[in-house]
């Protein structure tokens, strides 16, 4: 198997826990000191790719180098992700650039180049991890939203054209996970204030959500179960949607300064 954006966070996370479990598994990011350290945490013969997925030579670099090496690919976690937060009227040109390049472009040449490979195989799963806020627009996370908006369409178009292959594209929701992107932004006043860091899902939960991705073929996978579910159905109701959004921000921040006031 083969994870992008496996040097912090979710898919680190997710690279040890299938290692763990027996899989042979390549790991790929831009930081190869990064990618030797999980390599020598996973204990396993973990294939480690440097790779930049915004350039589509490296990404077909990296997926002929894992087909070299274990013969054939049979899941793919297209996990790499960037996130700049900031207002929608505010925003700079260059940082939704910057979230489309990963977000969008580096997903899309992923699965573009281990598409054929599965084709061939007539096998093989693709787990797309995208995020609630593709289902529904956050602010101060317009811009971001607008890249994982894009990634879900484009996985559900793949879905039709794959029909037959025996190839499967899955996708997982999850909503705010503790993670290094995340706590990179935890400075970020207006972020705190759309959620308290002190309510953030731990990695685990996302690992399971792509491991029953995997196995049993799901369609869709929300990190919680159900959350992405509630989305959809608010967009019936844009209005009532809205005001829904307000009181679930009000609500975390009160359960959040509970937990702070509780003892330890």
């Amino acid at each position: 198997m083969l994870v992008t954006g496996a040097s912090s966070g979710i898919g680190r996370a997710t690279a040890l826990a299938f290692a763990h479990a027996g899989s042979r598994v390549a790991v790929a990011a831009r930081r190869k000191a990064l990618l030797d350290e999980l390599a020598t945490a996973a204990g396993s013969d973990m294939l480690v790719v440097p790779t930049d997925v915004t350039r589509r030579d490296e990404v077909a670099r990296c997926v002929a180098l894992v087909r070299e090496r274990f013969g054939r690919i049979d899941v793919v976690v297209n996990n790499a992700g960037v996130l700049v937060p900031g207002r929608v009227e505010d925003m700079a040109e260059s940082d939704l650039a910057s979230m489309l390049r990963v977000n969008l472009f580096g997903a899309l040449f992923v699965m573009q180049e281990t598409i054929p490979v599965m084709r061939t195989q007539r096998d093989g799963v693709i787990v797309n991890v995208a995020s609630l806020a593709g289902r529904r627009g956050y602010s101060p996370l317009g811009g971001y939203s607008a890249t994982k908006f894009a990634l879900i369409g484009l996985t559900e178009a793949l879905r039709e054209e794959l029909v037959g292959s025996g190839v499967h594209v899955s996708l997982v929701l999850p909503g705010v996970v503790e993670t290094p992107m995340v706590e990179a932004v935890t400075h970020d006043a207006e972020f705190l204030d759309f959620w308290p860091a002190a309510l953030n899902m731990p990695p685990s939960w996302v690992v399971w959500a792509i491991f029953a991705a995997a196995r049993f073929r799901l369609l869709e996978v929300s990190v919680p179960p159900g959350a992405a579910t509630i989305e959809k159905l608010a967009a019936l109701a844009p209005g009532v949607s809205d005001r829904l959004v307000v009181w679930a921000q009000q609500a975390a921040h009160w359960v959040s300064r509970r937990l702070s006031d509780a003892p330890a």
